[in-house]
Protein backbone atom coordinates (compact mmCIF):
# COMPACT_ATOMS: atom_id res chain seq x y z
CA UNK A 1 0.00 0.00 0.00
CA UNK A 2 2.64 2.21 0.55
CA UNK A 3 4.71 1.60 -2.43
CA UNK A 4 1.62 2.62 -4.68
CA UNK A 5 1.34 5.42 -2.54
CA UNK A 6 4.67 6.63 -3.69
CA UNK A 7 4.63 5.79 -7.18
CA UNK A 8 1.66 7.48 -7.23
CA UNK A 9 3.15 10.48 -5.79
CA UNK A 10 5.94 10.52 -7.93
CA UNK A 11 3.48 10.73 -10.95
CA UNK A 12 2.22 13.85 -10.06
CA UNK A 13 5.63 15.29 -8.66
CA UNK A 14 6.77 14.70 -12.67
CA UNK A 15 3.31 15.77 -14.06
CA UNK A 16 3.72 19.35 -11.73
CA UNK A 17 7.33 19.42 -12.62
CA UNK A 18 6.39 19.33 -16.69
CA UNK A 19 5.49 23.11 -16.89
CA UNK A 20 7.84 24.06 -14.72
CA UNK A 21 10.93 22.73 -17.64
CA UNK A 22 8.66 23.57 -20.49
CA UNK A 23 8.92 27.24 -18.94
CA UNK A 24 12.51 27.33 -18.41
CA UNK A 25 13.46 25.69 -21.94
CA UNK A 26 11.27 28.58 -23.61
CA UNK A 27 12.99 30.87 -21.25
CA UNK A 28 16.33 30.08 -22.81
CA UNK A 29 14.99 29.88 -26.35
CA UNK A 30 13.58 33.21 -25.95
CA UNK A 31 17.21 34.95 -24.58
CA UNK A 32 19.11 33.25 -27.64
CA UNK A 33 16.37 34.68 -30.22
CA UNK A 34 16.91 37.84 -28.52
CA UNK A 35 20.81 37.53 -28.54
CA UNK A 36 20.93 36.74 -31.91
CA UNK A 37 18.84 39.47 -32.69
CA UNK A 38 21.29 42.45 -30.82
CA UNK A 39 24.04 40.57 -32.38
CA UNK A 40 22.28 40.99 -36.09
CA UNK A 41 21.77 44.53 -35.27
CA UNK A 42 24.76 45.50 -34.11
CA UNK A 43 26.87 43.88 -37.28
CA UNK A 44 24.00 45.69 -39.22
CA UNK A 45 24.60 49.13 -37.29
CA UNK A 46 28.30 48.36 -38.31
CA UNK A 47 28.20 47.63 -41.76
CA UNK A 48 26.07 51.01 -42.15
CA UNK A 49 28.53 53.81 -40.30
CA UNK A 50 31.78 51.84 -40.82
CA UNK A 51 32.31 53.59 -44.32
CA UNK A 52 31.41 56.79 -42.96
CA UNK A 53 33.83 56.26 -40.22
CA UNK A 54 36.30 55.37 -42.82
CA UNK A 55 36.12 58.29 -45.12
CA UNK A 56 36.48 60.39 -42.30
CA UNK A 57 39.63 59.17 -41.53
CA UNK A 58 40.93 59.43 -45.28
CA UNK A 59 39.23 63.08 -45.80
CA UNK A 60 39.42 64.58 -49.50
CA UNK A 61 43.06 66.63 -50.26
CA UNK A 62 42.55 70.24 -50.51
CA UNK A 63 43.50 72.12 -53.98
CA UNK A 64 46.76 72.65 -53.64
CA UNK A 65 47.58 69.08 -51.40
CA UNK A 66 46.30 67.43 -54.35
CA UNK A 67 48.73 69.46 -56.86
CA UNK A 68 51.58 68.09 -54.33
CA UNK A 69 50.16 64.46 -54.99
CA UNK A 70 50.58 65.02 -58.64
CA UNK A 71 54.23 66.14 -58.10
CA UNK A 72 54.70 63.56 -55.73
CA UNK A 73 53.53 60.68 -57.98
CA UNK A 74 55.82 61.65 -60.55
CA UNK A 75 59.10 62.74 -59.08
CA UNK A 76 58.98 61.05 -55.18
CA UNK A 77 57.06 57.98 -55.60
CA UNK A 78 60.28 56.30 -56.68
CA UNK A 79 62.45 56.28 -53.36
CA UNK A 80 59.34 57.11 -50.91
CA UNK A 81 56.92 54.92 -52.15
CA UNK A 82 53.16 55.33 -52.17
CA UNK A 83 51.57 56.94 -49.69
CA UNK A 84 54.41 58.15 -48.48
CA UNK A 85 55.67 55.53 -46.56
CA UNK A 86 59.16 54.97 -47.26
CA UNK A 87 60.81 52.01 -49.20
CA UNK A 88 63.58 50.30 -47.70
CA UNK A 89 67.33 51.23 -48.91
CA UNK A 90 65.83 54.19 -51.14
CA UNK A 91 64.54 56.42 -49.02
CA UNK A 92 62.78 56.68 -45.48
CA UNK A 93 58.70 57.49 -44.59
CA UNK A 94 57.36 60.88 -44.41
CA UNK A 95 54.42 60.24 -42.53
CA UNK A 96 54.55 62.72 -39.47
CA UNK A 97 57.69 64.97 -40.48
CA UNK A 98 55.54 67.80 -41.55
CA UNK A 99 55.44 70.41 -44.54
CA UNK A 100 58.46 72.02 -42.57
CA UNK A 101 61.05 69.26 -43.31
CA UNK A 102 59.78 68.80 -47.39
CA UNK A 103 59.95 72.88 -47.38
CA UNK A 104 63.68 72.83 -46.51
CA UNK A 105 64.71 69.42 -48.58
CA UNK A 106 62.96 70.82 -51.59
CA UNK A 107 63.52 74.54 -51.56
CA UNK A 108 67.25 74.21 -50.84
CA UNK A 109 67.34 71.28 -53.65
CA UNK A 110 68.60 68.87 -51.57
CA UNK A 111 65.28 66.47 -52.77
CA UNK A 112 65.19 65.03 -55.24
CA UNK A 113 68.23 63.27 -54.89
CA UNK A 114 70.71 62.64 -57.34
CA UNK A 115 72.16 59.39 -55.72
CA UNK A 116 72.52 57.60 -52.65
CA UNK A 117 75.41 59.38 -49.92
CA UNK A 118 76.24 59.85 -46.54
CA UNK A 119 74.23 63.32 -47.06
CA UNK A 120 72.04 65.12 -49.32
CA UNK A 121 73.97 68.36 -50.87
CA UNK A 122 72.53 71.53 -51.92
CA UNK A 123 71.76 72.37 -55.32
CA UNK A 124 69.46 74.41 -57.50
CA UNK A 125 66.22 73.69 -56.74
CA UNK A 126 64.09 71.48 -59.27
CA UNK A 127 60.45 72.75 -58.20
CA UNK A 128 59.10 76.15 -57.96
CA UNK A 129 58.34 77.91 -54.58
CA UNK A 130 54.32 77.16 -55.47
CA UNK A 131 55.07 73.71 -56.03
CA UNK A 132 57.13 73.50 -52.88
CA UNK A 133 54.35 74.56 -50.91
CA UNK A 134 51.80 72.43 -52.48
CA UNK A 135 54.48 68.94 -52.05
CA UNK A 136 54.69 70.19 -48.21
CA UNK A 137 50.85 70.65 -48.29
CA UNK A 138 50.38 67.39 -49.35
CA UNK A 139 52.59 65.74 -46.97
CA UNK A 140 51.62 67.79 -44.34
CA UNK A 141 47.71 66.97 -44.97
CA UNK A 142 48.45 63.27 -45.49
CA UNK A 143 50.63 62.79 -41.75
CA UNK A 144 50.54 65.77 -39.89
CA UNK A 145 53.90 67.20 -38.31
CA UNK A 146 55.84 70.54 -37.78
CA UNK A 147 54.69 73.70 -40.27
CA UNK A 148 56.71 76.70 -41.24
CA UNK A 149 55.17 79.94 -40.14
CA UNK A 150 53.73 82.13 -42.93
CA UNK A 151 55.85 84.83 -44.54
CA UNK A 152 59.38 85.12 -46.18
CA UNK A 153 60.78 87.76 -43.37
CA UNK A 154 60.46 85.47 -40.08
CA UNK A 155 63.49 86.98 -38.37
CA UNK A 156 61.23 90.27 -38.41
CA UNK A 157 61.26 92.14 -34.52
CA UNK A 158 64.31 89.68 -33.70
CA UNK A 159 67.05 90.64 -31.46
CA UNK A 160 70.46 90.30 -32.83
CA UNK A 161 72.34 90.32 -29.98
CA UNK A 162 70.17 87.47 -28.31
CA UNK A 163 70.09 85.82 -31.31
CA UNK A 164 74.18 85.88 -31.59
CA UNK A 165 74.04 84.46 -27.67
CA UNK A 166 71.51 81.42 -28.87
CA UNK A 167 73.72 80.69 -32.09
CA UNK A 168 76.79 80.57 -30.09
CA UNK A 169 75.52 78.03 -27.30
CA UNK A 170 73.13 76.10 -30.00
CA UNK A 171 75.00 76.03 -33.61
CA UNK A 172 78.16 77.41 -33.33
CA UNK A 173 79.33 73.89 -32.57
CA UNK A 174 79.32 72.03 -36.03
CA UNK A 175 77.88 75.38 -38.38
CA UNK A 176 81.25 76.97 -36.84
CA UNK A 177 81.03 81.18 -34.92
CA UNK A 178 80.77 82.59 -38.96
CA UNK A 179 78.21 80.07 -39.79
CA UNK A 180 81.09 78.13 -42.55
CA UNK A 181 79.58 74.74 -41.90
CA UNK A 182 82.29 72.02 -40.73
CA UNK A 183 83.09 68.58 -40.76
CA UNK A 184 81.45 65.78 -39.15
CA UNK A 185 82.05 61.80 -38.89
CA UNK A 186 81.21 59.38 -41.33
CA UNK A 187 81.42 62.08 -44.45
CA UNK A 188 78.92 64.18 -43.35
CA UNK A 189 79.21 67.88 -42.68
CA UNK A 190 77.33 71.13 -41.42
CA UNK A 191 76.61 73.43 -44.31
CA UNK A 192 76.88 76.56 -44.63
CA UNK A 193 74.25 79.18 -43.58
CA UNK A 194 75.32 82.24 -46.15
CA UNK A 195 72.49 80.62 -48.80
CA UNK A 196 69.77 79.82 -46.08
CA UNK A 197 67.00 82.18 -46.70
CA UNK A 198 64.75 82.49 -43.43
CA UNK A 199 62.52 79.89 -44.06
CA UNK A 200 64.95 77.44 -44.57
CA UNK A 201 66.77 78.27 -41.50
CA UNK A 202 63.33 78.00 -39.55
CA UNK A 203 62.25 74.40 -40.83
CA UNK A 204 65.60 73.34 -40.34
CA UNK A 205 65.28 74.32 -36.84
CA UNK A 206 61.90 72.49 -36.39
CA UNK A 207 62.72 69.67 -38.77
CA UNK A 208 66.93 68.46 -37.83
CA UNK A 209 67.70 67.86 -41.13
CA UNK A 210 70.31 65.39 -41.20
CA UNK A 211 72.75 65.12 -38.11
CA UNK A 212 70.91 68.52 -36.98
CA UNK A 213 69.06 67.67 -33.69
CA UNK A 214 65.51 69.38 -33.75
CA UNK A 215 64.68 72.47 -31.80
CA UNK A 216 61.05 72.63 -31.58
CA UNK A 217 58.68 75.14 -29.64
CA UNK A 218 59.78 73.50 -26.32
CA UNK A 219 63.63 73.73 -26.82
CA UNK A 220 63.41 77.49 -28.75
CA UNK A 221 60.63 79.26 -28.29
CA UNK A 222 59.23 81.45 -31.58
CA UNK A 223 60.91 84.25 -30.88
CA UNK A 224 63.92 82.75 -30.01
CA UNK A 225 63.97 81.34 -33.47
CA UNK A 226 63.43 84.89 -34.98
CA UNK A 227 66.51 86.09 -32.71
CA UNK A 228 68.54 83.22 -34.04
CA UNK A 229 67.56 84.48 -37.72
CA UNK A 230 67.96 88.12 -37.25
CA UNK A 231 71.51 87.11 -36.15
CA UNK A 232 72.32 85.22 -38.84
CA UNK A 233 71.09 87.00 -41.68
CA UNK A 234 71.95 90.74 -40.07
CA UNK A 235 75.00 89.92 -38.83
CA UNK A 236 76.92 86.69 -40.05
CA UNK A 237 75.80 87.80 -43.54
CA UNK A 238 77.24 91.27 -43.48
CA UNK A 239 80.46 90.86 -41.11
CA UNK A 240 82.74 92.85 -43.30
CA UNK A 241 85.80 90.47 -40.90
CA UNK A 242 87.58 94.00 -39.24
CA UNK A 243 90.28 91.79 -38.27
CA UNK A 244 91.32 90.68 -41.79
CA UNK A 245 91.05 87.56 -43.74
CA UNK A 246 88.34 85.61 -42.34
CA UNK A 247 89.96 81.87 -43.69
CA UNK A 248 87.12 80.95 -45.45
CA UNK A 249 85.39 81.29 -41.67
CA UNK A 250 86.14 77.65 -40.61
CA UNK A 251 87.22 77.62 -37.46
CA UNK A 252 90.56 77.18 -35.49
CA UNK A 253 91.81 74.44 -37.94
CA UNK A 254 92.27 76.35 -40.16
CA UNK A 255 93.54 79.29 -38.19
CA UNK A 256 96.04 76.56 -36.75
CA UNK A 257 96.92 75.41 -40.31
CA UNK A 258 97.77 78.83 -41.39
CA UNK A 259 99.86 79.63 -38.32
CA UNK A 260 101.89 76.67 -38.69
CA UNK A 261 102.71 77.18 -42.55
CA UNK A 262 103.39 81.00 -42.31
CA UNK A 263 104.49 81.89 -38.91
CA UNK A 264 106.41 79.05 -38.09
CA UNK A 265 107.99 78.00 -41.65
CA UNK A 266 108.65 82.19 -41.89
CA UNK A 267 110.21 81.65 -37.75
CA UNK A 268 112.43 78.67 -39.19
CA UNK A 269 113.54 80.61 -42.12
CA UNK A 270 114.61 84.15 -40.12
CA UNK A 271 116.22 81.62 -37.66
CA UNK A 272 118.26 80.34 -40.54
CA UNK A 273 119.20 83.56 -42.31
CA UNK A 274 120.20 85.24 -38.92
CA UNK A 275 122.09 81.73 -38.16
CA UNK A 276 124.09 81.75 -41.61
CA UNK A 277 124.40 85.86 -40.80
CA UNK A 278 126.26 84.96 -37.57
Amino acid sequence: MTSDNDRRRGLLARLRGRPAARSRGRRRLGAAVRLFAALMLAGGAYTVFAPGAQAQDNPPLTGAAAEGKALFDVSCVTCHGRNAQGVEGRGPSLIGVGAASVEFQVSSGRMPMARQEAQAHRKPPVFTDEQTRQLAQYIQELGGGPVVPEGDELRDGGNVAAGGELFRINCSQCHAFGGGGGALSSGKFAPSLHPATDRQIYAAMLSGPQNMPVFGDNQLRPEQKADIIAYIQETLKHDQDPGGFNLGRYGPSTEGLAIFLVGIVALVFASLWIAGKS
